[in-house]
């Protein structure tokens, strides 16, 4: 599986692509941060951060996109910005019929260091760790899209195994009814 992660925001958007399937080492593929002037207008930025990640889709074809799911921050602002981010990235990702796949911070931080607490230091050192690398990817948004795509990779097959037996509970209710 080739998964295209993004840590999404307007100033420095992460992205990293990692090949693998759960229990195989695991590959990476790229990482970058897509960045944008903090003076320019937001449609501009928007735009940016748009043609940042259709140039990753374009270079990697990955078969779906991880994105961490936007959760309320105390700063109004930089919660906004994040979820604009959010959507460009999600918009991209339908745009080809590639699914998505939301994650929150947490989520990624207990996949990958164990921990749904552990600091950007503990991410970046596992994600280094984890993909043989020789030093954690700069800044620290690139190891968070990394982790969101290791994160998926890991999580993929039990969220699979559930949807199939969600699906195969429903259509046994339909046949009873």
């Amino acid at each position: 599986m080739r998964v295209l992660g993004v840590d999404p925001g307007l100033t420095r958007c992460g992205i990293g692509v990692v090949e693998g399937v759960a229990g195989r080492p695991l590959a990476m593929l790229g990482v970058g941060v897509v960045r944008t002037a903090a003076d320019a207008g937001l449609g501009d930025r928007l735009v940016a951060v748009e043609r940042g990640i259709e140039e990753w889709l374009d270079t990697h074809r990955p078969e779906l996109v991880a994105v961490e799911r936007v959760f309320s921050q105390h700063n109004v602002r930089t919660v906004m910005g994040t979820a604009q981010a959010s959507a460009v990235a999600v918009l991209c990702a339908a745009r080809r019929g590639l699914p998505v796949a939301l994650h929150t911070p947490s989520e990624v931080k207990a996949a990958v260091t164990g921990s749904g607490r552990a600091d950007k230091a503990q991410v970046g050192a596992m994600v280094t760790r984890l993909l043989r690398l020789d030093a954690p990817p700069k800044p620290a948004d690139a190891a968070d899209a990394l982790a969101l795509a290791i994160c998926h990779i890991w999580r993929a097959p039990a969220q699979n195994r559930l949807q199939r037996a969600v699906a195969a509970h429903h259509a046994t209710k339909g046949r009873s009814a």
